[in-house]
């Protein structure tokens, strides 16, 4: 099992929190992601709501796939745009989680699950469509964009725009992430 680092703190060969790093180097069967913002939120979720799944506009598909698999669509979903959080602790929105909410519920939607959807669902779905012609662009324009590429990271940024580029659906199963098939 191997731990990822900081993105600062990696070394030649070590994998980060830097996407680009995993395409860099062998990645081991298991890996950590330290996350303390996801991972309260996701421990959180998971204590309240049973299920919790990791999404992404790169899983985005799958994971609304696996979802309308296992569930009815009159399941109650919430789709949550994390953010994260300033060195001082206080939220910061991410305009890019909420366009991968938006391409979940977009997916769900396409899946059959629209009667019920929430003006705040229907509001992310409509962002997302809105850069969805630009979504590279959009997403090296933001503020977490510009931050990784000033960072020197703009592959991070290409790797996120991959759009349904991965089928893993990560379920929180026990504080742990395990992958299941989207299928």
């Amino acid at each position: 099992m191997g731990l990822a680092v900081g993105r600062s703190r990696a070394t030649n060969g070590q994998i980060s929190l830097s996407p680009n790093t995993i395409r860099r180097t062998t990645a081991p069967r298991r890996l950590v992601f330290p996350s303390p913002n996801g991972s309260s939120i996701c421990f959180e979720l998971g204590a309240e709501a049973g299920v919790c799944v990791g999404a992404s506009l790169r899983n985005a598909t799958a994971v609304a796939g696996w979802i309308a698999r296992h569930y009815p669509p009159t399941t109650v979903v919430a789709v949550i745009a994390a953010g994260e959080k300033w060195p001082g602790g206080e939220l910061r929105p991410a305009i890019e989680d909420l366009w991968g909410a938006g391409a979940v519920m977009s997916a769900l939607t396409a899946a059959g699950w629209d009667a019920e959807a929430s003006p705040e669902a229907r509001m992310a779905i409509a962002a997302c469509r809105a850069v969805a012609d630009t979504l590279p662009q959009s997403l090296a324009a933001c503020a977490s964009g510009r931050e990784l590429r000033a960072a020197g990271y703009p592959e991070d940024v290409a790797i996120a725009a991959e759009v349904d580029r991965s089928t893993a659906v990560p379920v929180l199963e026990d504080r742990v992430f395990r992958g299941r098939k989207a299928g």
